[in-house]
């Protein structure tokens, strides 16, 4: 068993993660060294656009890769468990993964109706990992599942418990697979875009809830999103991903009143402030947008990967990709123009 060098309060500690993927022309890198630690009650924002490598870093976490397709090629994954131990996940056998999945980690993912069975009621699958890693009986089990309703706010939960997916509202159904991930009491729980398909005010509820889970179980969460206001809401720390890479990385309030990465500059700049509609329709302006398009993977640009849409870049940008320079102790940017930004 490998000893966790950081804090006592480190529940997820990834180091040096590279996850690769076979295609026909050989082989791309989707995740590149990617260094993440989240302490037991503190959230975690993993943010960028699409294609940046948010989610396949929390699937390479689960190892939840295609077989075949999909691996860890290099890296770490240290996770502390509920019974104390760190365990190396990129070391373990599938059937040892089995164990730790739906136990010590939970995963919320985007879309609810294709992580739910439409055959099984509620109730069903969210007493299923209560029976398989606690060996609850049947009734005990269904009756966990409906105080777990219960507790994520879904009224009259005995009823709801026996009724299927396609039964339920949008956000009633997400809350369901909340209920499901939280059912063990995970240790970290992995929200991979959790309100993306949800309309604003359900979105706000979602957001509330995990807050008031988390504090009430003070798990450790990582939560994987493109929407930065969801970030200022819900986290303590945010990690900025750019074409597999973490690139701006730092306390929310930090780097939202700071940044120090063009790219990071271009995702604040985008998001639209209350009154803009107005004032630019009369204006003429239009929101602003990052020109160009994040780079393909089997065709990476040498050098720093935002180099061609970045209005800072220069010669030296070219030549080699930038480590991460310490803005201050916390807060830190692979960016070598990050000074005069």
């Amino acid at each position: 068993m490998d000893t966790m060098t950081k804090t006592a309060g480190t529940i997820l500690d990834v180091k040096g993660l590279r996850t690769v993927f076979r295609i026909r022309s050989g082989e791309v890198t989707a995740v590149n060294g990617v260094d993440l630690t989240v302490a037991a009650g503190e959230t975690l924002a993993l943010v960028g656009e699409s294609g940046s490598g948010k989610s396949v870093t929390s699937l390479s976490i689960m190892r939840l890769l295609t077989r075949g397709i999909g691996q860890i090629a290099e890296g770490t994954i240290h996770l502390k468990r509920k019974n104390g131990a760190v365990s190396d996940l990129t070391a373990l056998s599938e059937r040892e993964m089995r164990t730790i999945r739906g136990d010590d980690i939970g995963m919320v993912f985007q879309e609810p109706m294709s992580s739910l069975n439409p055959v099984y009621t509620i109730g069903d699958q969210i007493s299923e990992p209560i029976r398989i890693h606690r060996r609850a009986d049947r009734k005990s089990a269904m009756d966990a599942a409906v105080t777990l309703l219960d507790s994520v706010g879904i009224p009259d939960a005995r009823r709801r418990a026996g009724q299927y997916p396609h039964e339920l509202s949008g956000g009633m159904r997400q809350r369901a697979t909340i209920a499901m991930a939280l059912a063990c009491d995970p240790t970290l729980l992995i929200a991979d875009e959790p309100t993306t398909a949800l309309d604003v005010t359900i979105q706000a509820q979602i957001l509330q809830l995990l807050q008031r889970l988390q504090r009430e179980r003070g798990m450790a969460m990582l939560f994987v999103t493109h929407n930065l206001g969801v970030v200022a809401e819900i986290a303590h720390r945010v990690a900025v991903m750019y074409a597999g890479r973490i690139v701006e990385t730092g306390p929310v309030a930090d780097v939202f009143r700071n940044p120090r990465h063009p790219y990071t500059i271009g995702l604040l700049a985008s998001m639209p402030k209350l009154g803009d509609a107005s004032r630019m329709k009369q204006a003429g302006e239009q929101l602003a947008a990052i020109p160009g398009m994040v780079p393909s993977l089997a065709n990476m640009p040498p050098g720093c990967a935002f180099e061609p849409r970045c209005r800072f870049a220069t010669e030296d940008c070219r030549r080699a990709m930038p480590p991460l320079f310490d803005v201050d102790a916390n807060h830190k940017t692979r960016c070598i123009h990050w000074q005069e930004i």
